[in-house]
């Protein structure tokens, strides 16, 4: 291993499909993973192709609005469902919620990590 590659630090969270920054073409990975976590049509924004700290914005802004649909969504799902399924199948269909809801954490602090890369932060492990 290289002495440079043996000094790079990514933070827990870090998306393992995006190179660390500093590595080669690691901006073109972060854009690669940030479209992964957009809606189909934000590849077809040019601005949002060009310029990767755009799209990391967009990105998180996107994710946001979907944790918050998760939250709001989830207290309801017993309601809406309770007339038409089983109480198991209601039951699945909250771990399923629920479920969704901590991969969209989970992305959205991925996506937080990757975007203040772009904006230049450095991660330093702490001893």
């Amino acid at each position: 291993m290289s002495e440079n590659r043996s000094r790079v630090y990514v933070p827990p969270g870090w998306p393992g499909e995006v190179r660390p920054p500093g590595a080669p073409e690691w901006e073109a990975t972060a854009a690669a993973w940030l479209l992964d976590c957009c809606p189909p049509e934000f590849r077809g924004y040019p601005v949002l192709r060009r310029h990767p700290v755009v799209l990391a914005r967009f990105a998180a802004e996107f994710t946001d609005g979907q944790l918050q649909s998760a939250r709001t969504g989830l207290p309801n799902v017993r309601v809406s469902l309770i007339d038409h399924v089983d109480p198991e199948v209601v039951d699945r269909a909250v771990d399923a919620w629920q479920a969704q809801e901590a991969h969209l954490r989970r992305v959205r602090r991925s996506i937080a990590l990757v975007e203040e890369a772009l904006r230049g932060r450095v991660y330093v492990r702490k001893l």
